[in-house]
């Protein structure tokens, strides 16, 4: 079992940033990649990006290539997501997830483990 822990949501206003963190404890070496997706209310869950803990390659979703950075520290089993010039449509909650593909999947079915999920409001 992995576990995962977001932080780092909170209320911006449009164009501002905020740092997402996700920390992972468990059986983390079953874990070679880690994503971002997040759901706004009446909508789906959605891709934002996702990196291999084996290479490092990023992917990221259309709608936040250039804004958004995801990093990873493998040592410390975190995982970040810069988010910068944040829109209202940003608004979600956002969830961390793990898998064990070696490469950064943007589909949801490809990761068995999420976090509970952090509020991100962005204000116009």
């Amino acid at each position: 079992q992995v576990q995962l822990v977001e932080s780092g949501g909170g209320l911006v206003q449009a164009g501002g940033s905020l740092r997402l963190s996700c920390a992972a404890s468990g059986r983390t070496n079953s874990m070679y990649s880690m994503g971002w997706f997040r759901q706004a209310p009446g909508r789906g869950r959605e891709f934002v990006s996702a990196i291999s803990r084996v290479g490092g390659s990023t992917n990221y979703g259309d709608l936040v290539k250039g804004r958004f950075t995801i990093s990873s520290d493998n040592a410390a089993n975190t995982v970040y997501l810069q988010m910068n010039s944040l829109k209202p449509e940003d608004t979600a909650v956002y969830y961390c997830a793990a898998g064990d593909s070696t490469w950064p999947t943007p589909m949801h079915y490809d990761y068995a483990y999420w976090g509970q999920g952090t509020q991100v409001t962005v204000s116009s």
